[in-house]
Protein backbone atom coordinates (compact mmCIF):
# COMPACT_ATOMS: atom_id res chain seq x y z
CA UNK A 1 0.00 0.00 0.00
CA UNK A 2 2.81 2.36 1.16
CA UNK A 3 4.48 1.47 -2.36
CA UNK A 4 1.54 2.09 -4.27
CA UNK A 5 1.17 5.82 -2.39
CA UNK A 6 4.72 6.83 -3.44
CA UNK A 7 4.21 5.95 -6.79
CA UNK A 8 1.07 8.21 -7.20
CA UNK A 9 2.89 11.23 -5.17
CA UNK A 10 5.88 10.52 -7.62
CA UNK A 11 3.63 10.61 -10.86
CA UNK A 12 1.88 13.94 -9.28
CA UNK A 13 5.22 15.36 -9.14
CA UNK A 14 6.32 14.35 -12.44
CA UNK A 15 2.85 15.78 -13.73
CA UNK A 16 3.25 19.33 -11.95
CA UNK A 17 7.33 19.77 -13.42
CA UNK A 18 6.37 19.03 -17.25
CA UNK A 19 3.69 22.06 -16.51
CA UNK A 20 6.66 24.13 -15.30
CA UNK A 21 8.57 23.30 -18.03
CA UNK A 22 8.13 25.75 -21.20
CA UNK A 23 9.35 25.29 -24.92
CA UNK A 24 10.53 27.47 -27.40
CA UNK A 25 10.46 26.72 -31.12
CA UNK A 26 11.36 29.00 -34.51
CA UNK A 27 8.01 29.49 -35.78
CA UNK A 28 8.83 28.61 -39.31
CA UNK A 29 10.34 25.47 -38.78
CA UNK A 30 9.21 24.47 -35.34
CA UNK A 31 12.89 23.23 -35.02
CA UNK A 32 13.75 23.74 -30.92
CA UNK A 33 15.44 27.03 -30.20
CA UNK A 34 18.25 27.28 -27.47
CA UNK A 35 19.74 29.91 -25.61
CA UNK A 36 16.76 31.80 -25.60
CA UNK A 37 16.64 33.81 -22.53
CA UNK A 38 13.40 33.55 -20.30
CA UNK A 39 13.06 36.71 -18.06
CA UNK A 40 10.73 37.75 -15.75
CA UNK A 41 10.17 39.53 -12.37
CA UNK A 42 11.70 43.12 -13.60
CA UNK A 43 14.88 40.80 -14.35
CA UNK A 44 15.20 39.16 -11.06
CA UNK A 45 14.34 35.90 -12.93
CA UNK A 46 16.68 34.69 -16.49
CA UNK A 47 16.75 30.31 -17.52
CA UNK A 48 17.99 30.04 -20.59
CA UNK A 49 16.56 27.27 -22.46
CA UNK A 50 18.61 23.90 -23.57
CA UNK A 51 19.16 21.90 -26.48
CA UNK A 52 15.69 20.34 -26.54
CA UNK A 53 14.34 24.44 -26.40
CA UNK A 54 13.07 23.72 -23.01
CA UNK A 55 13.28 25.41 -19.67
CA UNK A 56 12.19 25.53 -16.29
CA UNK A 57 10.34 28.55 -15.15
CA UNK A 58 8.18 26.88 -11.77
CA UNK A 59 10.20 30.44 -10.44
CA UNK A 60 8.00 32.10 -12.92
CA UNK A 61 4.33 30.96 -11.70
CA UNK A 62 1.78 33.54 -11.66
CA UNK A 63 4.13 36.13 -13.51
CA UNK A 64 2.24 38.78 -15.09
CA UNK A 65 5.51 39.60 -17.50
CA UNK A 66 7.71 36.51 -19.13
CA UNK A 67 9.68 38.16 -21.87
CA UNK A 68 11.63 35.79 -24.64
CA UNK A 69 14.74 37.32 -26.32
CA UNK A 70 17.35 35.40 -28.68
CA UNK A 71 19.35 37.69 -31.34
CA UNK A 72 17.53 37.28 -34.83
CA UNK A 73 13.85 36.95 -33.32
CA UNK A 74 10.87 39.39 -32.53
CA UNK A 75 10.77 39.27 -28.62
CA UNK A 76 7.56 38.33 -27.41
CA UNK A 77 5.97 38.49 -23.79
CA UNK A 78 3.43 36.59 -22.02
CA UNK A 79 1.85 36.54 -18.29
CA UNK A 80 2.35 32.89 -16.61
CA UNK A 81 -1.78 32.18 -17.41
CA UNK A 82 -1.18 32.75 -21.16
CA UNK A 83 1.45 30.41 -21.46
CA UNK A 84 -0.93 27.76 -19.58
CA UNK A 85 -3.55 28.93 -21.98
CA UNK A 86 -0.84 27.68 -24.37
CA UNK A 87 0.39 24.42 -23.19
CA UNK A 88 3.37 26.31 -22.33
CA UNK A 89 4.79 26.15 -26.22
CA UNK A 90 6.08 29.23 -27.25
CA UNK A 91 7.23 30.09 -30.92
CA UNK A 92 9.38 33.10 -32.01
CA UNK A 93 8.93 34.89 -35.16
CA UNK A 94 13.13 35.13 -37.12
CA UNK A 95 13.76 39.30 -37.37
CA UNK A 96 15.15 40.06 -40.93
CA UNK A 97 19.08 41.38 -39.45
CA UNK A 98 20.56 44.20 -42.36
CA UNK A 99 24.26 44.21 -42.33
CA UNK A 100 26.14 46.52 -44.76
CA UNK A 101 27.30 44.93 -47.95
CA UNK A 102 30.70 45.91 -48.94
CA UNK A 103 31.56 46.09 -52.75
CA UNK A 104 34.76 45.82 -54.19
CA UNK A 105 36.21 46.22 -57.55
CA UNK A 106 39.74 44.38 -56.72
CA UNK A 107 39.34 42.39 -59.52
CA UNK A 108 37.66 44.89 -61.91
CA UNK A 109 34.47 44.03 -61.46
CA UNK A 110 32.00 44.85 -58.84
CA UNK A 111 32.07 41.68 -56.04
CA UNK A 112 31.47 41.17 -52.09
CA UNK A 113 34.75 42.07 -50.05
CA UNK A 114 34.70 38.44 -48.29
CA UNK A 115 35.75 36.83 -51.61
CA UNK A 116 38.82 39.00 -52.59
CA UNK A 117 41.85 39.51 -49.60
CA UNK A 118 41.53 43.24 -49.92
CA UNK A 119 41.28 45.85 -47.54
CA UNK A 120 38.82 48.82 -47.93
CA UNK A 121 39.29 52.37 -46.97
CA UNK A 122 35.69 53.83 -46.73
CA UNK A 123 34.70 57.75 -47.12
CA UNK A 124 33.92 57.85 -43.80
CA UNK A 125 37.36 56.76 -42.50
CA UNK A 126 39.15 59.33 -44.53
CA UNK A 127 36.36 62.25 -43.60
CA UNK A 128 37.41 61.40 -40.01
CA UNK A 129 41.39 60.84 -40.20
CA UNK A 130 41.46 63.77 -42.45
CA UNK A 131 44.47 63.05 -44.49
CA UNK A 132 46.79 65.60 -46.29
CA UNK A 133 47.37 63.78 -49.46
CA UNK A 134 46.88 60.78 -51.09
CA UNK A 135 49.95 58.88 -49.28
CA UNK A 136 48.98 60.10 -46.27
CA UNK A 137 45.42 58.22 -47.02
CA UNK A 138 47.18 55.11 -47.43
CA UNK A 139 48.46 55.11 -44.45
CA UNK A 140 45.22 55.21 -42.51
CA UNK A 141 44.73 51.61 -43.43
CA UNK A 142 47.98 50.27 -41.19
CA UNK A 143 49.32 47.67 -43.76
CA UNK A 144 50.81 50.16 -46.32
CA UNK A 145 54.14 51.65 -45.16
CA UNK A 146 54.45 55.31 -46.45
CA UNK A 147 58.17 56.75 -47.17
CA UNK A 148 59.22 59.89 -47.06
CA UNK A 149 62.23 62.03 -48.16
CA UNK A 150 60.07 65.17 -48.48
CA UNK A 151 56.89 67.18 -47.73
CA UNK A 152 55.85 66.25 -50.98
CA UNK A 153 56.61 63.03 -51.21
CA UNK A 154 54.95 59.61 -50.20
CA UNK A 155 56.10 56.27 -51.85
CA UNK A 156 53.60 53.43 -50.76
CA UNK A 157 55.09 49.78 -49.71
CA UNK A 158 53.61 46.67 -49.83
CA UNK A 159 55.42 43.43 -48.46
CA UNK A 160 58.92 45.32 -48.83
CA UNK A 161 57.78 46.16 -52.82
CA UNK A 162 57.32 49.06 -53.53
CA UNK A 163 57.11 51.81 -57.11
CA UNK A 164 57.45 50.11 -60.56
CA UNK A 165 56.69 46.28 -58.44
CA UNK A 166 53.29 48.08 -57.17
CA UNK A 167 50.07 49.12 -59.24
CA UNK A 168 48.17 51.93 -58.61
CA UNK A 169 44.43 52.09 -60.17
CA UNK A 170 42.38 55.29 -60.77
CA UNK A 171 38.23 54.50 -61.53
CA UNK A 172 39.70 50.77 -63.06
CA UNK A 173 42.64 52.23 -65.06
CA UNK A 174 45.76 51.88 -63.73
CA UNK A 175 48.23 55.01 -63.80
CA UNK A 176 50.81 54.86 -66.35
CA UNK A 177 53.74 53.56 -64.97
CA UNK A 178 56.59 53.97 -67.88
CA UNK A 179 58.56 56.33 -65.86
CA UNK A 180 58.95 54.89 -62.70
CA UNK A 181 62.45 53.91 -61.42
CA UNK A 182 62.90 51.26 -58.98
CA UNK A 183 63.73 53.68 -56.03
CA UNK A 184 60.95 55.77 -53.94
CA UNK A 185 58.67 58.29 -56.38
CA UNK A 186 55.66 60.36 -54.52
CA UNK A 187 53.39 59.96 -57.86
CA UNK A 188 50.45 58.23 -55.37
CA UNK A 189 50.15 62.48 -54.22
CA UNK A 190 48.74 63.16 -57.85
CA UNK A 191 45.41 61.69 -56.70
CA UNK A 192 43.27 64.11 -54.83
CA UNK A 193 42.26 62.85 -51.52
CA UNK A 194 39.26 64.94 -51.30
CA UNK A 195 37.49 63.64 -54.52
CA UNK A 196 37.97 60.02 -53.43
CA UNK A 197 35.28 57.75 -52.70
CA UNK A 198 37.40 54.68 -51.64
CA UNK A 199 40.05 53.09 -51.05
CA UNK A 200 41.11 49.62 -51.94
CA UNK A 201 44.49 47.59 -51.47
CA UNK A 202 44.90 44.16 -53.07
CA UNK A 203 47.59 42.22 -51.00
CA UNK A 204 49.87 39.40 -52.85
CA UNK A 205 50.70 39.60 -56.72
CA UNK A 206 47.52 40.66 -59.05
CA UNK A 207 49.78 40.48 -62.06
CA UNK A 208 46.92 38.36 -64.28
CA UNK A 209 44.63 41.18 -63.73
CA UNK A 210 46.60 44.15 -64.06
CA UNK A 211 49.81 43.23 -65.77
CA UNK A 212 53.63 42.32 -64.70
CA UNK A 213 54.22 45.19 -62.75
CA UNK A 214 51.77 44.36 -60.00
CA UNK A 215 54.19 41.64 -57.69
CA UNK A 216 53.52 43.41 -54.91
CA UNK A 217 49.90 44.40 -55.01
CA UNK A 218 47.38 46.81 -56.06
CA UNK A 219 45.92 50.42 -54.64
CA UNK A 220 42.28 50.90 -56.24
CA UNK A 221 41.09 54.31 -55.95
CA UNK A 222 37.28 54.68 -56.72
CA UNK A 223 36.62 58.76 -57.27
CA UNK A 224 33.76 60.07 -56.82
CA UNK A 225 31.06 59.16 -58.42
CA UNK A 226 27.63 61.30 -60.60
CA UNK A 227 24.52 59.98 -59.29
CA UNK A 228 21.53 59.84 -61.41
CA UNK A 229 17.92 60.70 -60.11
CA UNK A 230 15.48 57.45 -59.47
CA UNK A 231 12.07 60.11 -59.60
CA UNK A 232 10.94 62.73 -61.71
CA UNK A 233 12.43 64.91 -59.50
CA UNK A 234 16.17 66.35 -60.47
CA UNK A 235 18.84 66.18 -57.38
CA UNK A 236 21.82 68.33 -56.57
CA UNK A 237 24.28 68.90 -54.10
CA UNK A 238 28.13 70.10 -53.05
CA UNK A 239 30.48 69.98 -50.75
CA UNK A 240 32.51 72.97 -49.47
CA UNK A 241 35.61 71.95 -47.65
CA UNK A 242 38.42 74.22 -45.77
CA UNK A 243 41.27 73.09 -43.68
CA UNK A 244 44.61 74.76 -41.97
CA UNK A 245 47.35 72.82 -40.23
CA UNK A 246 49.51 74.51 -37.70
CA UNK A 247 52.67 71.70 -38.46
CA UNK A 248 53.37 72.69 -41.84
CA UNK A 249 51.11 75.89 -42.35
CA UNK A 250 49.11 74.06 -44.79
CA UNK A 251 45.83 75.50 -46.63
CA UNK A 252 43.39 73.88 -48.41
CA UNK A 253 40.35 74.54 -50.16
CA UNK A 254 38.01 72.17 -51.78
CA UNK A 255 34.90 72.06 -53.86
CA UNK A 256 32.53 69.66 -55.16
CA UNK A 257 29.41 70.01 -56.88
CA UNK A 258 26.77 67.39 -59.07
CA UNK A 259 23.46 67.69 -60.65
CA UNK A 260 21.55 64.69 -61.62
CA UNK A 261 18.68 63.90 -64.04
CA UNK A 262 17.17 61.05 -65.03
CA UNK A 263 19.56 59.88 -67.71
CA UNK A 264 22.18 62.44 -67.30
CA UNK A 265 24.41 63.53 -64.46
CA UNK A 266 27.17 65.91 -64.07
CA UNK A 267 29.89 66.27 -60.99
CA UNK A 268 32.48 68.49 -60.84
CA UNK A 269 35.50 68.31 -57.62
CA UNK A 270 38.19 71.02 -57.59
CA UNK A 271 40.69 71.34 -54.85
CA UNK A 272 43.92 74.25 -53.99
CA UNK A 273 46.46 73.69 -51.34
CA UNK A 274 49.29 75.22 -50.27
CA UNK A 275 51.97 73.68 -48.11
CA UNK A 276 54.33 76.18 -45.91
CA UNK A 277 57.62 74.58 -44.47
CA UNK A 278 57.17 71.99 -42.24
CA UNK A 279 58.18 72.59 -38.49
CA UNK A 280 59.02 69.06 -36.89
CA UNK A 281 58.65 68.03 -33.33
CA UNK A 282 61.24 68.88 -30.53
CA UNK A 283 62.24 65.25 -29.45
CA UNK A 284 63.24 64.21 -33.33
CA UNK A 285 66.41 63.58 -34.81
CA UNK A 286 69.62 65.97 -34.12
CA UNK A 287 70.89 65.47 -37.96
CA UNK A 288 67.35 66.88 -38.79
CA UNK A 289 67.62 70.08 -37.16
CA UNK A 290 68.25 73.31 -39.96
CA UNK A 291 70.39 75.38 -38.61
CA UNK A 292 71.23 76.96 -41.71
CA UNK A 293 69.75 77.20 -45.43
CA UNK A 294 70.96 78.65 -48.92
CA UNK A 295 69.44 81.73 -50.58
CA UNK A 296 70.49 82.81 -54.00
CA UNK A 297 71.32 86.91 -53.32
CA UNK A 298 72.86 88.97 -56.44
CA UNK A 299 73.62 85.51 -58.04
CA UNK A 300 75.64 84.29 -55.29
CA UNK A 301 74.68 81.37 -52.94
CA UNK A 302 74.51 82.75 -49.20
CA UNK A 303 74.22 80.43 -45.89
CA UNK A 304 71.28 82.20 -43.94
CA UNK A 305 71.06 81.27 -40.55
CA UNK A 306 67.55 79.79 -39.55
CA UNK A 307 65.39 81.26 -36.89
CA UNK A 308 64.14 77.82 -35.67
CA UNK A 309 66.28 74.65 -36.57
CA UNK A 310 62.90 73.47 -36.02
CA UNK A 311 61.53 74.34 -39.59
CA UNK A 312 62.66 72.47 -42.33
CA UNK A 313 63.59 74.91 -44.92
CA UNK A 314 62.85 74.50 -48.04
CA UNK A 315 59.90 72.10 -48.30
CA UNK A 316 57.07 73.74 -49.24
CA UNK A 317 54.97 73.80 -52.47
CA UNK A 318 51.50 73.78 -53.87
CA UNK A 319 48.92 71.41 -55.63
CA UNK A 320 45.88 72.08 -57.43
CA UNK A 321 43.47 68.90 -58.36
CA UNK A 322 40.66 69.13 -61.00
CA UNK A 323 38.00 66.25 -62.15
CA UNK A 324 35.31 66.69 -64.19
CA UNK A 325 32.59 63.60 -64.45
CA UNK A 326 29.70 63.44 -67.40
CA UNK A 327 27.44 60.02 -66.79
CA UNK A 328 25.00 58.44 -68.98
CA UNK A 329 22.29 56.03 -69.12
CA UNK A 330 20.16 55.53 -71.77
CA UNK A 331 18.11 52.36 -70.15
CA UNK A 332 18.66 50.08 -66.86
CA UNK A 333 21.40 47.68 -68.86
CA UNK A 334 23.67 50.48 -70.63
CA UNK A 335 26.08 53.25 -69.12
CA UNK A 336 28.52 55.68 -70.16
CA UNK A 337 30.51 57.16 -67.54
CA UNK A 338 33.25 59.71 -68.64
CA UNK A 339 36.23 61.19 -66.04
CA UNK A 340 38.71 64.02 -66.66
CA UNK A 341 41.05 64.17 -63.87
CA UNK A 342 44.16 66.83 -63.67
CA UNK A 343 46.72 67.58 -61.23
CA UNK A 344 49.76 69.93 -60.52
CA UNK A 345 52.13 70.50 -58.43
CA UNK A 346 54.56 73.53 -58.12
CA UNK A 347 58.08 72.56 -57.47
CA UNK A 348 59.33 71.19 -54.50
CA UNK A 349 62.72 70.66 -52.56
CA UNK A 350 63.98 67.41 -51.99
CA UNK A 351 64.66 67.68 -48.35
CA UNK A 352 67.50 64.97 -47.58
CA UNK A 353 69.79 66.13 -50.15
CA UNK A 354 69.70 69.82 -49.24
CA UNK A 355 71.15 67.99 -45.08
CA UNK A 356 74.40 66.89 -47.19
CA UNK A 357 77.44 68.93 -46.72
CA UNK A 358 80.78 69.39 -48.38
CA UNK A 359 83.55 70.71 -46.67
CA UNK A 360 81.30 72.44 -44.08
CA UNK A 361 79.39 73.82 -46.68
CA UNK A 362 75.89 72.25 -48.20
CA UNK A 363 76.62 70.19 -50.91
CA UNK A 364 73.41 71.66 -53.14
CA UNK A 365 72.28 75.45 -53.06
CA UNK A 366 68.93 73.26 -55.26
CA UNK A 367 67.65 69.57 -55.52
CA UNK A 368 64.37 69.56 -56.26
CA UNK A 369 61.57 67.73 -58.07
CA UNK A 370 59.70 70.41 -60.98
CA UNK A 371 55.96 70.64 -60.92
CA UNK A 372 54.77 67.59 -61.49
CA UNK A 373 51.68 66.77 -63.67
CA UNK A 374 49.33 64.43 -64.30
CA UNK A 375 46.36 64.27 -67.30
CA UNK A 376 43.87 61.25 -67.77
CA UNK A 377 40.73 61.00 -69.65
CA UNK A 378 38.29 58.10 -68.90
CA UNK A 379 35.94 56.80 -70.84
CA UNK A 380 33.98 53.61 -69.17
CA UNK A 381 31.02 51.66 -70.91
CA UNK A 382 29.14 48.92 -69.26
CA UNK A 383 26.54 46.44 -70.21
CA UNK A 384 24.69 44.38 -67.31
CA UNK A 385 22.60 42.59 -69.06
CA UNK A 386 23.58 38.83 -69.14
CA UNK A 387 23.28 36.46 -72.16
CA UNK A 388 25.06 33.17 -73.15
CA UNK A 389 28.24 34.87 -74.24
CA UNK A 390 28.68 37.02 -70.59
CA UNK A 391 27.31 38.26 -67.58
CA UNK A 392 28.67 41.89 -67.78
CA UNK A 393 30.56 43.34 -70.08
CA UNK A 394 33.21 46.18 -69.17
CA UNK A 395 35.03 48.27 -72.22
CA UNK A 396 37.29 50.84 -70.50
CA UNK A 397 39.12 53.39 -73.09
CA UNK A 398 41.84 55.38 -71.57
CA UNK A 399 44.57 58.18 -72.40
CA UNK A 400 46.71 60.06 -69.77
CA UNK A 401 49.90 62.31 -69.87
CA UNK A 402 52.88 62.71 -67.30
CA UNK A 403 55.40 64.65 -66.46
CA UNK A 404 58.11 65.40 -63.88
CA UNK A 405 61.18 66.84 -63.63
CA UNK A 406 64.59 66.76 -61.68
CA UNK A 407 66.77 69.74 -60.57
CA UNK A 408 69.95 70.28 -58.76
CA UNK A 409 72.60 72.23 -58.00
CA UNK A 410 75.34 71.99 -56.62
CA UNK A 411 76.85 75.14 -54.13
CA UNK A 412 78.53 78.12 -56.10
CA UNK A 413 77.99 76.89 -58.90
CA UNK A 414 76.07 78.16 -61.82
CA UNK A 415 74.73 75.27 -64.26
CA UNK A 416 71.80 73.59 -63.55
CA UNK A 417 71.23 69.59 -63.82
CA UNK A 418 67.73 69.28 -65.00
CA UNK A 419 66.29 66.11 -66.07
CA UNK A 420 62.46 66.25 -67.66
CA UNK A 421 60.69 63.26 -68.35
CA UNK A 422 56.87 63.02 -70.17
CA UNK A 423 55.12 60.11 -71.24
Amino acid sequence: MRKIVWIALLCLITTLSYGQTVRVVDKQTEQALEFVAIIANQGKTVVITDVNGQANISLMKDAPKIEFRMMGYQQVCFSYNQLNDKQFLVSLEPKSLNLECVVVSASRFLQSSDEVPVKVIQAKEVAIQNPQTTADLLSLSGNVFIQKSQLGGGSPMIRGFATNRLVYSVDGIRMNTAIYRSGNIQNVISLDPLSIESTEILFGPASVIYGSDAIGGVMSFQTLTAPLSNDKNNIQGGRAFMRYSSANHEMTGHFDAFAGFKKWSFLTSISQSTFGDLKMGSHGPEEYLRYNYVQRIDSQDVVVSNADPLVQSPSGYSQQNLMQKIRFKPNNYLDFQYGFHYSETSAYARYDRHLQTKNGLPKYAEWSYGPQKWMMNNLNISYSKSNIAFDELVLRLAQQSFEESRISRSFNKDTREIRTEKV
